[in-house]
Order: C-alpha cells, then sequence, then structure tokens
C-alpha cells in the first residue's frame, strides 16, 4: 500500500487488485513460508501490514527471557552491529523511535542493535532489538490451522501479534518482494527511491 497522509493518499492492494476483491486465492498464490516477509490485511482495522512470518499452522510460538522458541526450537541471535537512525518523528502517526542509547533531542543519532537471526530451519534475517530482548513479553501461541503468527524486523517498536492476534490466511495478499520506495528522516528525491530485494 502506498499512504501519505500529508497530500491525503492512501492506496491499498484492493486498489490495486481490485478484480480480486473478496476473494482469498492471492496472485502468483503458494503457501507462504516461515521468515517471508508477508503483506495482510489487519485482523482488527482490515488495512495492508507487512510483517515477518515465523509461525505457521500447528506452530507453537514461544517468547521467553527476551528469545523466541518455535516448537521448542530457538531462533538463534548473533549480534550484527548498531543500526543508527536519525532521532526524528516517523510514519504516518509521528510516532518517536525507541533507541538504545536515549538521545534526548530531535536531529541526534538514536542507536539500535543489529541481530542476525537464524530460524530452526537454517534460514536467516536481520532484524532490530532496542533493549536486547528485555521488552519482547513472555508468552506462548498456539497457532490453529488457517491461521499465521507474525513479528516485526523493529522488534521492540512494533504493533505485531503479540499485540493483536493471529492473522488469517484469508487476509494474506502475498509475500513482499523489494523495497520500491522508503522515507527516511530528512530524505530528497535522489535518495527517495530505492530498489531493494528482500
Amino acid at each position: 500500500s502506498i499512504i501519505i497522509p500529508r497530500f491525503g493518499i492512501n492506496v491499498d492492494a484492493e486498489d490495486f487488485c481490485g478484480f480480486v476483491k473478496g476473494n482469498n486465492q492471492r496472485l502468483f498464490a503458494g503457501e507462504p513460508k516461515r521468515g517471508d516477509v508477508v503483506v495482510f490485511r489487519h485482523p482488527v482495522t482490515g488495512r495492508d501490514y507487512i510483517k515477518r512470518l515465523i509461525g505457521l499452522p500447528g506452530d507453537k510460538i514461544q517468547i521467553k527471557d527476551g528469545g523466541i522458541s518455535i516448537n521448542d526450537k530457538a531462533v538463534v541471535t548473533a549480534d550484527a552491529g548498531i543500526f543508527v537512525e536519525t532521532y526524528a518523528p516517523q510514519g504516518p502517526f509521528r510516532s518517536q523511535p525507541r533507541c538504545s542509547n536515549n538521545p534526548r533531542k530531535f536531529g541526534e543519532d538514536c542507536e539500535k542493535f543489529r541481530l542476525k537471526s537464524t530460524l530452526p530451519d537454517g534460514r536467516t534475517f536481520f532484524n532490530l532489538d532496542t533493549f536486547k530482548g528485555e521488552n519482547i513479553g513472555n508468552s506462548i501461541y498456539n497457532v490453529p490451522s488457517g491461521h499465521y503468527f507474525f513479528i516485526g524486523d523493529n522488534r521492540d517498536n512494533s504493533a505485531d501479534s503479540r499485540a493483536w492476534g493471529l492473522a488469517d490466511e484469508k487476509n494474506i495478499v502475498g509475500r513482499a518482494v523489494a523495497v520500491w520506495m522508503h522515507k527516511e528522516p530528512g530524505w530528497n528525491w535522489p535518495t527517495f527511491i530505492q530498489n531493494r530485494w528482500l
């Protein structure tokens, strides 16, 4: 979806693919795989969301002491440096980013830990963690048939299945394959349009 509140732009997947409205048969349909970045409709608001899929139907997801396990097998993490962004209002709600170094004013560097996560099947991806797992909760989620568990890659600053529950398979739009445009604070046109494969 494309959302630019300042200009009143709010275009979602249904606007691009309206001929499939009300039909859960996705374009290029196939079963999503654990570790995929997936576009889906939020179970409460219906708005398009994009998160990483870690829980498939039948899985047990446990979050305990800052770590994640899938069917009693740990998601292994390793330090991969420090991620730095500008401390400034972000997104359509102009919320302040969470930072591990706690900057005091806008314009300063906001740091987060960058981690390399390895799923039990060996698939890897990178994610951000502000507090080294301290704030991701302690819970067990049993994923029923026809549902999926999603978690954000910005781990301590993500509204995901830990907050609003599981996503129904009928709300899956498809797998995300690339970043087309990404707005950074202080962006300008030469850096606004980026092509990056996921």
